[in-house]
């Protein structure tokens, strides 16, 4: 399985592990499944250390690559094909992250994996729940 890795299950994966629940915690020790990552999320975690949301032990740069070195991890592109898909994505609310990292899953046929019940509950977007 392909797994795109919303903003914050990735964080917790590496920060706060014991959030991690059930199915996805399986999903993501199995070495078979692909672990993707968009830079979407790398933008929204730099957002969130500069509001005091999250706070790393490292400046965000080193994090992140210390991050792909410790959970390797595919870099889903942000490209036109991305962009015009976010379109056709149908949410109760504009945040932009959400709209490309549904994007996303879908242009890459990945399985975005999230705790958010919006995106959850979105019916044109392949999610594995955190629950």
């Amino acid at each position: 399985m392909k797994l795109l890795l919303d903003t914050h299950i990735w964080v917790w994966s590496m920060l706060e592990p014991r959030r991690i629940k059930g199915a996805v915690a399986g999903a993501l020790s199995d070495d078979a499944n692909e672990r993707w990552i968009s830079p979407i999320s790398v933008w929204e975690l730099t957002i969130l250390c500069d509001k005091g949301r999250v706070s790393l032990d490292s400046p965000v740069n080193i994090w992140v690559e210390r991050s792909s070195q410790r959970s390797p991890f595919w870099l889903a592109p942000v490209n036109l094909q991305v962009a015009l898909e976010t379109s056709k994505i149908h949410l109760p609310h504009r945040d932009p992250a959400d709209y490309f990292l549904a994007a996303t899953a879908r242009v890459f046929d990945l399985t975005l994996v999230t705790a958010d019940e919006i995106l959850i509950a979105a019916n044109d977007v392949p999610t594995l729940a955190n629950r």
